[in-house]
């Protein structure tokens, strides 16, 4: 549902520029392919950042393109974008969520921070309080 496909563009000058058809604010850069890959996952949670910067719910992913690579997310990424959706259906911000929590502002503003690191279970109990449940699967790589 968030495996965001991203596509490589080269030119005559060095390196590799990664764009997203799903992401149209992300703008990536590598030495190479294989570095390319490397910095999209920063610069897909860096474009989720600006999502929730201006309010706006993230979209799905759509079906890979032939040509184009998916970035296969970290699942406490996956969860703060189900977190952050859920808020956005319900046009919470994020003062509203910590009252429900009854948890501190830099608390709150961390379960919806990209380049900030939560505990699962924090995400799992705050998707609760929204009548949200997260369910994990495992697939072959």
């Amino acid at each position: 549902m968030y495996d965001y496909a991203i596509r490589f563009e080269e030119d005559n000058e060095p390196g590799v520029a990664v764009f997203c058809r799903d992401l149209p604010q992300l703008n990536s850069y590598g030495d190479n392919r294989d570095h390319a890959i490397s910095e999209a996952l920063d610069a897909i949670e860096t474009t989720l950042s600006i999502y929730v910067d201006e309010r706006r719910a993230i979209p799905a992913a759509s079906a890979p393109l032939a040509g184009e690579h998916v970035v296969h997310l970290p699942a406490v990424t996956v969860a703060k974008i189900a977190l952050w959706n859920a808020m956005m259906e319900r046009d919470m911000r994020k003062a509203d969520l910590c009252r429900l929590l009854g948890v501190h502002q830099a608390q709150g503003d961390r379960l919806v921070d990209f380049l900030h690191t939560s505990k699962m279970e924090q995400l799992e109990n705050a998707l609760a309080a929204l009548g949200k449940r997260l369910s994990v699967s495992v697939e072959a790589a």
